[in-house]
């Protein structure tokens, strides 16, 4: 098919499903349409994952659960996305701006743009991915045969997670230093313990089959489940659970998962596991507040869900009391009381805490993790990362270098 029809057959299902679409050949980017504007490509923060995808169909879902669709016919490669089937919070939107490098400047703009972007279910672009297959490559596939054929790739993906695992404990001591990639493979919202953002992810889901990990079905189940549990356990870990406590219930609900012989069991015990592991890491960063152990107050949960909803932003005492209906004096003296520390502090060890992950398992620069917080300066978040930590920027950096 020649360029100038390829041309007009990605303008037309882009417009068709509202999806930014590309076309390379020989793996250059010769032509992008796209109906919203974006000032940078999401696609970047995956793009070698994309481009690992050979058969001709294929797709590819982020850790924001965004997904792209690739088809492949000889040098010609279209790639449409990303779409989404769940809605994105601003706060997600900015760390997908900030992990792009987006620049500051761009980025109400980039978001904007992001949810104006068409939200499709993930089987209803594999449909138009077959589509155009068959255009291509005069071929018919289903959606069925897409997921089958994209198995290989997810056991791969799944294996070198946890690869990766089996040598971070190995050489570590189940001190958790998991690199970027693997961190990617595992829901953030365990490691934040955000109960709320589970529940809603569980309930809004695309419905994806899993891979082929085993010849039969419950065999594969068990393997996927194991993976799972693994890459949760991980995720609590750096979360702040207890080493021995995470790696211990693992193996109970591995033990567990091999009890069961039906599927749904095993999806129902799948999910059981990921809401106690994100519990467990609610409870335990909440209640630390306190020194008490106790489950926290609601106030305290309330405050610690916008807060991370608003990372990115300059938090302040009185938005938070305007978001709670509750006055400013109020607010600050309930806080103390429940928390034991000043909503001010409580606001920066927050973002201290984000700060230290940034650091550790990114590459960006301490001036763009600063403008990520919403400091007004480098050396204010300089200033604030000391306090909370007795150690410069540069130092905490250097610790977990090599």
């Amino acid at each position: 098919m020649k360029q100038e029809d390829l041309i007009w057959l990605c303008n037309a299902i882009g417009n068709l499903a509202g999806i930014p679409i590309r076309l390379y050949q020989a793996g250059k980017l010769v032509h992008y349409h796209a109906m919203v504007d974006l000032p940078r490509d999401p696609l970047c923060l995956c793009e070698e994952a994309v481009f690992a995808i050979r058969e001709h169909v294929g797709y590819y879902v982020t850790p924001q659960f965004l997904y792209y669709g690739v088809v492949n016919a000889g040098e010609n490669r279209i790639v449409l996305g990303p779409s989404r089937q769940i809605d994105l919070q601003e706060q997600q939107l900015r760390e997908i701006a900030f992990l792009a490098d987006v620049d500051s400047d761009d980025v109400p703009a980039f978001i904007t743009g992001m949810k104006q972007i068409v939200h499709l279910p993930l089987e209803s672009v594999i449909q138009m991915l077959c589509t155009v297959n068959f255009v291509l490559n005069s071929e018919r596939l289903s959606l069925s045969d897409v997921t089958l054929r994209m198995h290989d790739h997810d056991t791969f993906l799944r294996r070198m997670a946890v690869q990766q695992l089996e040598r971070d404990l190995a050489e570590e001591n189940v001190d958790v230093h998991n690199t970027l990639a693997v961190e990617q493979t595992i829901m953030n919202i365990i490691r934040k313990g955000d109960v709320a953002a589970l529940e809603q992810f569980a309930a809004n889901a695309p419905a994806v089959r899993p891979g082929v990990m085993a010849a039969d079905q419950l065999r594969q189940a068990r393997n996927a489940f194991i993976v799972t549990v693994s890459l949760a356990s991980r995720s609590a870990i750096r979360g702040g659970m207890d080493v021995e406590e995470a790696l211990t219930t693992s193996d109970q609900y591995i033990q567990q998962c091999e009890l069961l012989n039906d599927l749904a069991q095993i999806s129902t015990l799948t999910y059981s596991m990921v809401l106690h592991y994100t519990g467990q890491v609610a409870r335990i960063r909440l209640s630390g507040m306190t020194g008490t152990g106790q489950p926290p107050s609601v106030l305290i949960t309330d405050v610690s869900g916008y807060i991370h909803r608003h990372l990115s932003n300059p938090i302040t005492t009185e938005e938070i009391a305007r978001h709670l209906y509750m006055s400013r004096q109020h607010l600050s003296r309930q806080f103390h009381r429940d928390a034991g520390m000043t909503l001010s502090a409580f606001i920066a060890k927050e973002k201290t805490e984000e700060a230290k992950r940034l650091l550790r398992y990114t590459d960006k620069s301490i001036a763009a993790i600063a403008a990520y917080l919403g400091y007004s300066s480098q050396g204010h978040f300089t200033r604030v990362f000391h306090r909370g930590t007795g150690i410069t920027l540069g130092e905490n950096r250097q610790r977990h270098i090599g």
